[in-house]
């Protein structure tokens, strides 16, 4: 009887322990797809050690029109990277920011830090013309901005003498109109289409770096099927990570 007793026990202390939440899906009238990433298993795993390294990061004031090229000029002086990896489920871009736009490189660098760019979308494709980043029409995004800031944005950097051609990558803008030429600091766009297509953006939008592998993801990515508003039809999730 004994015996018994202490295997019923031990079976409803055994159950006790199951994880039986299930997960939460939320879907809206577009699919998500996964994005490739060769560490996707250590990725959906946190161990103990990454929440602490997590919980040490270091914590940055909002960033504000008053303060966005203080913060800037000091965060991209610490963190000198130039290089970052895209990942979408079509492949891999990898792309090169410039020196000679300080203010762009370091936001740029920040975000991907800050792990903004995860989750969100190329959420503009225009054939012949550019794809476009940094958005998405999921309520995370909105809170990554409201926690980062969304009241800066970037003072133009249009004094390097580049013009837009094959794989450059730009600041997009709030809005078409902007005298002061100012970039909106959470979207950019890969130029893809031929130079004459490009004259109403010189001058006017800040080119910070360019592709430097994966122009043919790029094109695959350029020509998914969108709507009248060159919305994909299919998310195209990315992921970014700093190389070097």
């Amino acid at each position: 009887m004994k015996k018994l007793l202490l295997v019923y026990f031990l079976f409803i202390a055994f159950a006790s322990c199951e994880d039986t939440k299930k997960a939460s899906v939320k879907t809206n009238s577009k699919t998500k797809v996964e994005v490739l990433d060769e560490n996707k298993n250590k990725d959906t795993i946190t161990s103990t050690s990454q929440k602490d390294e997590v919980s040490k990061k270091k914590k940055y004031p909002k960033i504000t029109q008053e303060n966005v090229v203080e913060f800037l000029t000091e965060y991209g002086a610490n963190n000198p990277e130039t290089k970052v990896r895209i990942s979408t489920v079509h492949g891999t871009i990898d792309i090169q920011l410039f020196k000679d736009t300080p203010l762009h490189r370091a936001n740029f660098i920040y975000l991907v830090k800050q792990k903004y760019f995860d989750d969100t979308f190329f959420h503009r494709v225009a054939p012949d013309f550019i794809i476009q980043a940094g958005n998405s029409d999921h309520k995370s995004t909105s809170q990554k901005r409201r926690a980062l800031s969304s009241k800066y944005r970037l003072p133009a950097e249009l004094n390097t003498g580049r013009v837009h051609h094959y794989g450059t990558i730009s600041g997009a803008k709030e809005y078409r109109k902007n005298p002061d030429k100012m970039t909106a600091p959470y979207e950019f766009f890969i130029f893809i289409g031929p130079k004459n297509s490009a004259n109403h953006l010189n001058g006017d939008y800040t080119i910070f770096g360019k592709v430097i592998i994966g122009m043919d993801v790029v094109e695959t990515i350029a020509n998914l099927p969108a709507d009248k508003k060159e919305w994909p039809l299919e998310n195209i999730y990315i992921k970014a990570e700093i190389l070097e």
